[in-house]
């Protein structure tokens, strides 16, 4: 009975050291947030392919600005005296300009911005898909480190009951039987600390994978804060459905379908076009220059655009049922999420009592077992009551505290800013502002 208190006490410790907020240099689930942010490789690969989108507005706005292009002509000719007798050279320069294209390019720069603005809110959907994959994985990690300690302090605790039965059979006071499932139990428990750790190691590989970096041996679990946290599943819904940039970005993308649907009619209108040139004879020295506009009426292009226009049309209708999807989605995780944390704050509560429960089951039956009223069997059944409880109770903080950081990844609430991370935040309006607008250069903004 001692030595069961004693063991008791050690599992309590461990459990304290293991959730205590206090303990000094520990890595913060919020820490892990921040590394995450900065490291990631989805994130980056992410802000990679919206700096790309930014682009297609500057390629949108090319279309207002003129064509220059540079000529040289060179031409010979054959006589039957000599070859080459005729050779000509000619330097010209050429400008076109659309003056007018049925409103075309007007339409692809606003659906292209359409583009960006929807990029934008679907980097932000990302960024927290990745914070709130940092949750889960350190939760894992500090879950299944709780999990190798819980069966490392009971494989401890059936290495007393097994020298106890056999301690009791060298005396005559137990039976070969009860040293036997004594030994079995045990077995069974080294098979169970190694499946831990090697779970552990797993855990561990998938929190580099998204953190990028190792875990830290001390980690400090802490739910969202409650402050962020909505204060009712109705305001859950309503603040997620008006907030969270998943349901903006289908927004957006319906924006820059309906623009695809004008650029596309814009070629069914007239366009009109300036253009000039100047050129000089390299032999003669003469210059010419010519200056001329065109107008064109598109009468029949063959179906082409009739086609396109169709299919912008069918295009535009399935970004409005997306915007619809995106909602449905986007209220059935709320709803889910909610619900796993209500559901994980109760089963913290039962498996409490049930541990309690299952820990006074087996501080009686040791005694009783010393008295001679049970048996080996029992006491080992008891502890494996205690060990499921113990584990099923490592599962539920963990639950619960993953299913807080949800509740703000479904509202679109797990964000930088409001989680207030110690990390400099990426701001993808500052590229876009860079590019926007701009008339040449081969280099990126970062220099590359």
């Amino acid at each position: 009975m001692a030595r069961y208190r004693k063991w008791l006490s050690t599992f309590a410790l461990a459990s304290i050291m293991a959730f205590s907020p206090t303990i000094s240099m520990a890595e913060t689930i919020l820490g892990a947030m921040a590394k995450a942010y900065e490291n990631n490789p989805d994130l980056n690969a992410a802000r990679a392919g919206l700096r790309a989108t930014d682009e297609g507005v500057a390629i949108a706005r090319s279309g207002y600005r003129p064509r220059i292009a540079a000529q040289l002509d060179v031409s010979a000719t054959e006589t039957s005296s000599s070859f080459g007798d005729g050779t000509d050279a000619a330097l010209g320069l050429s400008v076109s300009q659309t003056l007018f294209d049925g409103f075309q390019t007007r339409n692809a720069v606003l659906g292209a911005q359409s583009d960006v603005f929807a990029g934008q809110e679907g980097l932000r959907s990302t960024e927290q898909d990745i914070l709130l994959s940092a949750a889960q994985a350190f939760m894992n990690v500090v879950r299944d480190r709780q999990i190798v300690q819980i069966r490392r302090q009971n494989l401890e605790f059936l290495n007393e009951q097994l020298n106890a039965a056999q301690a009791r059979f060298d005396v005559g006071e137990g039976t070969r039987t009860d040293v036997s499932q004594a030994q079995a139990s045990l077995a069974a428990a080294e098979a169970g600390l190694v499946a831990a750790r090697a779970q552990v190691s797993s855990s561990e590989a998938v929190y580099v994978q998204i953190v990028g970096a190792a875990p830290p041996a001390s980690m400090t679990p802490a739910p969202a804060s409650g402050g962020l946290l909505p204060p009712s599943l109705d305001t859950a819904v309503t603040s997620g459905l008006a907030e969270h940039p998943l349901v903006k970005s289908a927004q957006f993308q319906m924006n820059a379908a309906d623009f695809s649907v004008k650029q596309a009619e814009g070629a069914l209108l007239p366009g009109v076009n300036l253009s000039g040139s100047v050129g000089q004879d390299l032999q003669s020295g003469d210059t010419q220059a010519t200056i001329g506009a065109t107008l064109s009426v598109p009468i029949y292009q063959g179906g082409l655009t009739s086609a396109q226009v169709r299919q912008s049309k069918e295009l535009l209708g399935q970004a409005r049922i997306n915007v619809d999807v995106a909602r449905n989605q986007l209220r059935q995780a709320i709803v889910t999420s909610w619900t796993q944390l209500e559901a994980s704050r109760a089963a913290i509560a039962a498996n409490r009592a049930q541990l309690n429960a299952s820990d006074l089951a087996l501080s009686g039956v040791i005694e009783e077992r010393d008295v001679g009223q049970r048996t080996t069997l029992d006491v080992l059944n008891a502890q494996q009551d205690v060990l499921t409880a113990r584990e099923t109770l490592a599962q539920a903080e963990r639950d619960a505290i993953v299913a807080s950081y949800s509740v703000l990844s479904t509202t679109g609430r797990l964000l930088v800013g409001r989680l207030g991370l110690q990390v400099a935040e990426y701001r993808p309006e500052v590229h876009y502002e860079a590019v926007q607008d701009k008339w040449y250069g081969l280099r990126t903004i970062d220099g590359r």
